[in-house]
């Protein structure tokens, strides 16, 4: 996925559930079709929960990778 560009990243490790999904939600919101948002996302509940709520809205997870204590999400906008 190196060479895909990223056109934004939003880090939601500070964030608990349902705020993380809102915050990539409305973030997606603003970028347009096919833009890839990178998410900096913690483990547990919101790795559980979010990327599914993603597929469901019509995005697509392309990877998640442990980053350092934390997850590096690549999703781009449907």
């Amino acid at each position: 996925m190196s060479g895909d560009k990223i056109q934004g990243t939003l880090d939601i490790t500070a964030d608990r559930c349902p705020m993380t999904f809102v915050k990539v939600k409305l973030t997606l919101e603003d970028m347009n079709q096919g833009d890839i948002l990178e998410v900096i996302i913690s483990g547990g509940e919101p790795l559980e929960n979010v990327p599914g709520n993603l597929k469901r809205e019509g995005h697509t997870v392309l990877s998640i990778e442990l980053a350092g204590q934390h997850y590096r999400m690549l999703v781009q906008k449907g």
